[in-house]
């Protein structure tokens, strides 16, 4: 075995030429699928990230069903005392108590339905980018403040601005009427259409004396210090729930299962482009070991009279593939490895993205995903695909007869 990995070796450098392009082209692949793989990963976690940062956090503790059928009654009981005790149960005061009910918004010239969310005007600014923002006018000041912030949408749309004034009715979760007049003191722009048209946000204890909640939300948000974390976070979530409770602990794919969706979507099409690349690459090999085997009928034709056997020849034609997409896959991992730390070290963005990013109080920078299946999978595809291009050349052995391969030039 040893005299074969030696002789495949001798024979890859019989046209240095030919071996250091077909080198080449496969490196060039695999720096390009490495960086592209771990860019295109570490772009989801700014996505997830941003996007849950902006309303959901990265999980919610809500009243068993309520995700599926929120309905006002479904609530959490003396749900700011829980509220506190998660923040200590996480070590972190990245935890919010929401309610929420649908109610018509009205101004004097028009009306709208609308999403109305009682926060805690304290902690809401540590779950969710809303609070900051405000473009126009300021925040919510304190818990039992009668005001109101909405989104620019919703302010063209009633034809209110800052200092302007909102009817809400609603219904309580006693069944009575819910109604209140509150003063527009904040403007925001998120940047979700959908939220700028339907959110209005009040301070929670005006929230729950509105629609008579007494001491009960609906949610308690949480987010955490990065995805990488979630499985931890929730553990001590749930382990620190009262067992008697029945509420449940929800990650961001079950409240947010578009953006899921969305992103396998992408990973898809990724692959796709991927794919193209990698079948260049196979077809280049796959020619260079054809080439090398019509050019060498003759000396295998020799190794065949002389008693080899046509599986030996095809084994050594398979080392030699192996040995010059292993010389490619070395010289590309090490160029791409390069590329990916610099990357995620320093970050990568577009022209224009951090001015965009910025403008929603969001990070414009992407870093790559430096983990052991983005650093293997590009690499281990190219490798796989290209010693698979050379088992044609390969196969062809078994087709030689030793007569005629002698008498080939």
């Amino acid at each position: 075995m040893g005299i074969t990995l030696r002789l495949a070796w001798r024979n890859i450098w019989r046209h240095p030429r030919r071996t250091f392009l077909t080198a080449s082209a496969i490196a060039f692949a695999v720096a390009i699928l490495l960086f592209m793989v771990t860019l295109q990963l570490g772009s989801y976690d700014m996505m997830i990230d941003s996007s849950l940062r902006l309303y959901h956090g990265h999980l919610q503790v809500q009243p068993e069903g309520y995700l599926d059928k929120p309905r006002i009654r479904n609530t959490i009981s003396d749900a700011r005392a829980l509220g506190s005790h998660i923040r200590k149960l996480v070590g972190s005061s990245s935890v919010s108590v929401r309610a929420m009910s649908a109610a018509l918004a009205s101004s004097r010239v028009r009306s709208y339905g609308v999403q109305v969310i009682g926060v805690e005007t304290d902690y809401e600014g540590k779950v969710s980018t809303i609070p900051g923002l405000v473009k126009r006018g300021r925040f919510l000041s304190s818990d039992d403040a009668a005001e109101a912030i909405i989104g620019h949408v919703l302010a063209r749309n009633l034809k209110v601005d800052i200092g302007g004034e909102i009817t809400l009715l609603g219904t309580g979760m006693d069944g009575s009427v819910a109604a209140t007049v509150a003063p527009v003191v904040g403007i925001f722009e998120s940047g979700s259409a959908e939220l700028d048209r339907h959110l209005v946000q009040l301070p929670l204890g005006a929230f729950q004396d509105v629609f008579s909640m007494r001491d009960r939300a609906h949610t308690i948000v949480v987010l955490g210090d990065s995805l990488d974390e979630l499985e931890i976070l929730m553990g001590a979530v749930r382990a620190g729930l009262p067992p008697e409770s029945r509420l449940a602990v929800l990650s961001w794919e079950a409240l947010v299962p578009g953006l899921k969706q969305a992103i396998q979507a992408d990973w898809i099409s990724g692959w796709f482009l991927y794919a193209c690349l990698i079948m260049i690459v196979t077809f280049s090999i796959m020619n260079t070991f054809l080439m090398s085997v019509l050019e060498r009928t003759r000396e295998f034709g020799i190794m065949l009279a002389l008693g080899a056997k046509p599986v030996s020849i095809g084994a050594l034609i398979m080392l030699e593939s192996t040995w010059l997409t292993l010389l490619g896959v070395a010289v590309g991992m090490t160029v791409g490895i390069a590329i990916v730390v610099y990357f995620h070290t320093y970050g990568f963005t577009y022209p224009g993205m951090e001015e965009l990013m910025a403008f929603y109080n969001l990070p414009g920078v992407i870093k790559p995903e430096i983990s052991t299946l983005s650093l293997t999978l590009g690499p281990a595809v190219v490798l796989l695909a290209t010693c698979a291009a050379a088992l044609y050349p390969a196969l062809r052995i078994r087709l030689l007869k030793p007569v005629e391969a002698m008498r080939a030039v």
